[in-house]
């Protein structure tokens, strides 16, 4: 289970109703399908070294399932297992209902996946490496490469050679190449590796896009926890080969946190606190010499404020601080590692 811990800054993403019931009825809908990934009691050992260790989750139509976990956590030992690139030595992998063990290929039909970076001819066209893939599939049309280099937005520059392509480009081709045969689970490892913020968003967008409009179920990891949680549905966190739970992204921020907190922005913080530890003891969280932060309520803001000004105190802005993914990281995994 993904446990909160001690008191962790969380944002909530605002809301309006309207999405957030479109949130909920979307959550509902994917929970309600069959898996197409299923990862059951996974292990994994190198020589006698247990690197995975009993891992089960699911992945659904239609979600975006971020897989995150520090260095050497076993997210890359996991996805090559997924892949077929490693074998698994205890539990079962099934790709929509079919066991990778006793049907490799037909299992594999149903999945794409970038593993690492992109492989293309540099000195042939985008399209040229498209046609070449597509063989290496049944039933992929010349209308279906056309629909793929659309979706990825890559229609003005698929002549040119891949040699000319920049990054971004290598790895929306990536993508269009590793869904040309219509697969139902999209396997991403470290996808916008490298990229500016500019293609990282490009990036994002397509994924949101199959997923949530083609109806693919979308596994990702990556270390960039902040895009993470524009970008995925749900998240499953490994840490030393260990699965510690999997969450909606919204769930996980919301018991990450031990409440809602708001800054207020003042040169005179330490003041500030030793007159409302009178009036709010439990609730002054934490100061420093440029703000002061309060476990408070939304409706209770104009009453602090009006406190502080009384007091002669001014304050310079009030925010509500925001949660990320990397503070609910760290309070479940304890912190001390980098993320990758």
């Amino acid at each position: 289970m993904l446990k909160s811990t001690n008191r962790v800054t969380i944002t909530r993403s605002t809301r309006t109703i309207s999405e957030f019931v479109s949130w909920l009825i979307g959550e509902k809908e994917i929970m309600m399908s069959e898996a197409v990934l299923e990862v059951k009691n996974l292990v994994k050992y190198f020589g006698k070294r247990k690197i995975i260790d009993n891992v089960s989750f699911e992945v659904f139509p239609g979600e975006i399932f971020g897989f995150l976990g520090p260095n050497g956590a076993g997210k890359t030992t996991t996805i090559k297992m997924i892949m077929g690139f490693l074998a698994v030595d205890e539990g079962e992998i099934l790709i929509n209902g079919i066991n990778i063990r006793s049907d490799y290929e037909s299992a594999m039909s149903s999945i794409g996946g970038i593993v690492e970076n992109p492989e293309m001819y540099k000195d042939l066209s985008g399209q040229l490496n498209l046609e070449m893939y597509a063989r290496l599939h049944d039933g992929v049309t010349p209308e279906r490469i056309k629909e793929v280099v659309e979706l990825v937005g890559m229609q003005n520059r698929i002549k040119d050679k891949v040699k000319k392509y920049s990054l971004g480009m290598k790895q929306r081709i990536g993508v269009a190449q590793s869904i040309l045969h219509k697969p139902k689970v999209l396997i991403l490892d470290e996808p916008t590796n490298g990229l500016d913020p500019s293609g990282i968003k490009e990036l994002r967008d397509i994924f949101k896009k199959l997923a949530h409009e083609e109806g693919v179920a979308v596994f990702v990891s990556s270390h960039l926890l902040s895009e993470m949680q524009l970008m995925c549905d749900r998240v499953g966190i490994i840490h030393n080969g260990k699965l510690l739970g999997v969450k909606p992204i919204k769930k996980l921020m919301d018991e990450a946190t031990g409440g809602v907190f708001y800054r207020f922005m003042t040169k005179q913080a330490q003041q500030a606190a030793e007159i409302l530890k009178v009036d709010y003891p439990e609730k002054v969280r934490n100061f420093t010499a440029d703000y002061i932060e309060l476990e408070i309520e939304e409706q209770e803001v104009p009453e602090v404020n009006r406190k502080l000004a009384l007091a002669g105190i001014p304050i310079f802005g009030v925010n509500k601080l925001e949660s990320s993914l990397e503070d609910a990281f760290i309070s479940i995994t304890g912190g001390g590692n980098s993320i990758a």
